[in-house]
């Protein structure tokens, strides 16, 4: 199923006056892949996702399954969640507490008035693909988080829904089950062939999800792309800074034109952008701007070469194999990542890997 989102806007109206939660989104998702929205609380990734649901009602722009027109203000159509053959899995699973794991995967299709061959045999293959087989005689409130997870997600598939829609459903769990749910996630995902967004706040979990991915903010899509591109190509700040752990140094510097060559200022230290680098910055207007490196971008004790820096240390933060450096440079803060094994004193030589880095407008 391709879904197309054209022009999409959702406005909200309170005592405190309206807020335009959803502003002129336009997506298209493709047949089959798994698509996630990415952005910080309140930036209207799931009032996206109850629109495609058909919970909530736009105000503006049209929602399209395939050719089929599910959604629009201005033409007055609006289909139920039923007509849309969807599926969604919410943060907070919501299981019936009243009835067992049987009788909560088989709910959709009681409704459906399926018959009963049916719903054991439908509920029998939801539950052996998500490995919960030995739980269909047990109430929710006997089950871990995770496997009231896995339950959700059953009830989700059971009925082969065209779209599959996911608000945050690993939230609950801890860090180490979150992790390896992803996997199994991404695995059923890939097995069932359904379209499928996915709501996230947690960029770990888009990067590894995503086929590809809608940064949001305020409403608005940022920027889409795959993982790579957003990683190695952000269009701004924004986005550079939400993608990327530990996010990207954000340096204020001015762009400056020598003849043929471009320089890159921070304070008094000056770097010579590579042959390259310059030929991609060559429209760029000089002046000043925000530099941008990621952490892993900057690397400690080259060794001989040129626009090298020594800078002192002002802080360590060990993060396993690896330690994240904070340190002052051109009177402003860096952090470097490195390994243990190459952070030796208080005081090291730094040089910044200048194809990989990122100038933004200011």
């Amino acid at each position: 199923m391709r879904l197309r989102l054209v022009n999409l806007k959702k406005k909200f109206v309170s005592l405190r006056g309206s807020i335009v939660a959803v502003d002129k989104v336009n997506l298209e998702i493709r047949d089959r892949e798994f698509f996630v929205l990415l952005g910080p609380s309140g930036c209207g990734k799931s009032t996206v996702l109850n629109l495609i649901a058909g919970l909530e009602k736009a105000n503006g722009g049209e929602i399209w399954f395939d050719d089929r027109l599910v959604a629009s203000a201005e033409k007055k159509v609006h289909l139920a969640p039923k007509e849309r053959n969807v599926a969604m899995v919410f943060q907070s699973y919501a299981l019936y507490p009243h009835l067992n794991v049987f009788e909560n995967i088989a709910f959709p299709l009681r409704i459906m008035r399926a018959s009963s061959t049916e719903v054991k045999e439908a509920v029998k293959r939801a539950a052996s693909r998500l490995e919960i087989s030995d739980l269909l005689a047990a109430k929710p409130a006997e089950l871990s988080g995770g496997q009231r997870q896995r339950v959700a997600i059953a009830r989700a598939i059971v009925r082969h829904p065209d779209v599959f829609l996911l608000d945050e459903p690993l939230s609950n769990l801890d860090a180490q089950l979150r992790a390896s749910t992803r996997t199994e996630l991404k695995r059923l995902q890939r097995g069932l062939g359904i379209t499928t967004v996915y709501v996230t706040h947690d960029q770990v979990e888009a990067m590894t999800l995503g086929d590809r991915i809608a940064v949001l903010r305020e409403g608005k899509i940022e920027q889409i792309g795959t993982p790579e591109e957003l990683y190695e190509r952000p269009v701004n700040t924004f986005v550079g800074t939400f993608i990327g752990s530990p996010p990207m140094n954000l340096l204020k510097a001015t762009l400056v034109k020598e003849e043929e060559n471009l320089y890159i200022f921070l304070g008094d230290k000056k770097l010579k952008m590579p042959g390259e680098k310059a030929a991609c910055l060559k429209s760029a207007k000089p002046g000043p701007c925000v530099f941008g490196i990621r952490p892993e971008h900057i690397r400690l004790d080259p060794g001989k070469g040129i626009q090298q820096f020594k800078v002192k240390v002002d802080s360590v933060e060990p993060m396993g194999r690896e330690i994240l450096l904070h340190m002052s440079f051109a009177d402003q803060e860096v952090s470097v990542l490195t390994s243990r094994a190459e952070f030796k004193d208080a005081e090291v030589c730094i040089q910044f890997d200048l194809p990989k880095s990122h100038i933004f407008a200011s």
